[in-house]
C-alpha cells in the first residue's frame, strides 16, 4: 500500500495568547497540498521504517521518528515495514512529521481501522498530527488540535511552496513571538479567510531567518508581464516556508520557472489544494 503525506499550510495563523502549560492559544486555517512525501508499507512480522530521499537525514533515528512513534501507538494484528521517502524539507513549516503520522493513521485505517480514541491519540504525537490525518481544509483552535470543518472553495488553488533550504525551528519562532494579540480568523470563506487573515509567526521568522524574506520579495515581485504574480503569498507555520497561490497553472508554472532559474538553490514544489 500507498499514501502521499501531504504538505500543510496555514493559509491564516493568528496567535491569540500565550497559555500557562507554554503553549500558545490558536486561531489557524489549515489546508494540504496534493503532494508531499510518499509512505510505502507491506505487512512484517515487526514494525520497521526505512527513510529515503534529499531530506531524509534530517529527520531523527527512523526507530525513534514520528512514524515509529505512530506505529507503536496504534493498536494492530501484526507489524508494518515502512518505507519513507522524504521529499518535503524539515523544520519548515509544512508539518513534514505530522503529514507523515497523518499517512501512517491512514495505512492503519485501511488495514484494521482506527480506534475510536484517534484523534487524542494523533494530539498526543503533535498538535498538527490531527488535522493530517484527514489532511482537508479545516479550522485549527486551541494548540491546532480542536477542529472545525470548513466547507473549502480553494479546492484546486494551484499553489507553489518555495523553501530557501534553511531549517527553522518552531519553538524559537513562538517564543519570539512579541505577544500582542491581533484579533480573531475572520468567520468567512476559506478564500476570504486567506485573504483577511495573516500570519503572525512572519515577524519573528524573519528576524531568526532573513532569507524568509528574499523568498517572500521573490513571489510578490512585480514581472513585466506580470502573468505569475499570486493572488496571495505568505508564509506557512513558523517558516521557513512560504506558500503563494496562483489563479491558473500556468501563472504557478511560470513562477516556478522563474524562481528556479534565479534562485536555483531554493526548494521548490508545485501543486493544488485538495
Amino acid at each position: 500500500m500507498q499514501e502521499t503525506a501531504y504538505a500543510k499550510i496555514n493559509l491564516a495563523l493568528h496567535v491569540r495568547r500565550r497559555r500557562e502549560d507554554g503553549y500558545h492559544e490558536l486561531e489557524t486555517l489549515f489546508a494540504f497540498v496534493d503532494g508531499g512525501d510518499t509512505l510505502s508499507a507491506k505487512p512484517a512480522d515487526s514494525d520497521r521504517v526505512t527513510t529515503l530521499g534529499e531530506f531524509a537525514g534530517g529527520i531523527d533515528n527512523p526507530f525513534d521518528n514520528l512514524v515509529a512513534k505512530a506505529l507503536s501507538g496504534l493498536p494492530r494484528t501484526g507489524g508494518l515495514d515502512i518505507t519513507l521517502e522524504k521529499v518535503l524539507p524539515v523544520a519548515a513549516g509544512l508539518g513534514g512529521g505530522s503529514a507523515d503520522v497523518g499517512a501512517v493513521f491512514r495505512l492503519v485505517e485501511a488495514l484494521h481501522g482506527l480506534p475510536d480514541d484517534w484523534h487524542e491519540r494523533a494530539a498526543k504525537l503533535g498538535a498538527d498530527v490531527p488535522c493530517c490525518v484527514r489532511s482537508e481544509t479545516v479550522i485549527g483552535r486551541g494548540t491546532g488540535t480542536e477542529l472545525e470543518p470548513l466547507d473549502s472553495d480553494l479546492v484546486g488553488t494551484p499553489v507553489l511552496l518555495v523553501n530557501p533550504r534553511v531549517p527553522l525551528s518552531t519553538g524559537p519562532v513562538f517564543k519570539a513571538w512579541d505577544g500582542h494579540d491581533r484579533g480573531a480568523l475572520p468567520q468567512e470563506s476559506a478564500k476570504e479567510i486567506a485573504l483577511a487573515g495573516r500570519n503572525d509567526l512572519e515577524a519573528p521568522a524573519f528576524k531568526l531567518c532573513p532569507a524568509i524574506v528574499q523568498v517572500l520579495d521573490a513571489l510578490k515581485a512585480d514581472n513585466p508581464c506580470k502573468a505569475d504574480n499570486p493572488w496571495l503569498a505568505r508564509m506557512s507555520g513558523s517558516g521557513a516556508t512560504c506558500f503563494a497561490l496562483y489563479d491558473t497553472l500556468e501563472a504557478r508554472d511560470a513562477a516556478r520557472e522563474r524562481l528556479n532559474t534565479v534562485h536555483p538553490d531554493w526548494w521548490t514544489l508545485s501543486g493544488k489544494l485538495r
